[in-house]
This record gives C-alpha cells, sequence and structure tokens, in this order.
C-alpha cells in the first residue's frame, strides 16, 4: 500500500505528469470537517450516498468488508448504523470494483483505511494499476506513480468525502444513542403523568 515517493526533481516528464494528476482530480488539497462520530446512518441512506445496492452492503457487513461502526445489527429487526466514515470507504470500495481490482485487493485497502484518523483520510489518494493498490499521501507519491504509468487509476479521497458530504446533507441521519429527552423523557411526557397522579390520587 505504501509508495515512496522519489526525488521530487522537476523534470519535463514530471511536469507532464503533475498536470495529468491535477487535470484527473488527484491532488486534492481542500481541508475537509470531521463529521460528529455518534451520528450514524441506516443502510438504505448508506446505499444511496455510496451507489451501491443493498444487496452489497449486506454482503460486505456479513463477510467483514465494511462493518457498520455507529452501530452493528443484532438479531432480527434491528436496524445497523452506519458512520460517515463507514460510507466514505463503501463509495470507495464500489470504485476500486468498477475498475476490476480484486476483492483481495480491495480487503488489503480497506484494512489499511482502518487504521488511519478521518483527517488522514482526507488526505490520502488511492492509485490502482488494476492490480495492485497504492496509496499516496503527498503530491510527489502521486506524480512518481503517473510518471511511472502505475496509476492508470485514481481516487482522492478529499473528493469522494465532499461528495458523501454533499449527499448526506440531504438524507435522514439519527443519533446512536436515544436523547434522554427523547419520546420517554419529554417534559411534556412527564408532566402528564403528575397530572393523572393528581387526579388518581
Amino acid at each position: 500500500m505504501a509508495v515512496s515517493s522519489g526525488e521530487g526533481k522537476a523534470t519535463p516528464d514530471r511536469h507532464v505528469a503533475s498536470q495529468r494528476a491535477g487535470e484527473q482530480g488527484l491532488l486534492f488539497e481542500t481541508q475537509v470537517s470531521a463529521p460528529p462520530e455518534d451520528v450514524g446512518y441506516r443502510g438504505p441512506t448508506a446505499c444511496a450516498a455510496a451507489g451501491i445496492t443493498y444487496r452489497q452492503l449486506d454482503y460486505w457487513a456479513r463477510t467483514g468488508l465494511v462493518t457498520p461502526s455507529v452501530r452493528p445489527a443484532h438479531g432480527s429487526g434491528s436496524q445497523r448504523l452506519y458512520s460517515f466514515r463507514d460510507i466514505l470507504v463503501l463509495k470507495v470500495v464500489k470504485r476500486l470494483l468498477d475498475t476490476g481490482v480484486s476483492l483481495q485487493q480491495i480487503r488489503t485497502a480497506v484494512t489499511h483505511l482502518r487504521d488511519r484518523g478521518v483527517q488522514d483520510l482526507a488526505r490520502i489518494t488511492l492509485m490502482s494499476d488494476g492490480v495492485s493498490v497504492y496509496e499516496c499521501t503527498s503530491a510527489d507519491e502521486v506524480v512518481d506513480l503517473v510518471q511511472g504509468g502505475q496509476g492508470v487509476f485514481g481516487i482522492a479521497l478529499g473528493r469522494v468525502w465532499q461528495e458523501v458530504e454533499g449527499t448526506l446533507a440531504e438524507l435522514p441521519a439519527e443519533r446512536a444513542e436515544p436523547d434522554a429527552m427523547g419520546p420517554t423523557g419529554h417534559p411534556h411526557d412527564e408532566l402528564a403523568h403528575r397530572r393523572r397522579a393528581r387526579r388518581t390520587g
């Protein structure tokens, strides 16, 4: 996964490679803000944001490729809740699959991404030649791969982050734990309970 950057010499070939990387949107420097960790999204919402089918989502959860980190399913009827980060990874998995990368390589990439902090993820560009997946954390590494011809396909995670963020802004989310002031603990419920107690007391 890791890629060592080259000498960084400004050769004509390097300049062309840098231009190509820029045109493909592989050099992504914009800062992103981390969403709250206790906010989760149900399966259908995760599918819509990642561009996958529910069958894929279910299969990847059951095989441990991408599991819901906010709330896993517990028995029949329970709702999985996926975090923003989970959905980001789901979208990356879909893109890698679409380019013909093997599931084994994708599993390696996903395991590697799990070890990264949220802000680190946004700075990563994944490059693939259709066989292997390479992780780049600097513009030099991206340019080296483009120049060497290894990076046939690339995904700037910061760009995917923005796409997911834009989609989720219009979709329903929920907190992982019910609010203490939810339906059973609502002040109006408590007031009604006191009134009933007064009437029957």
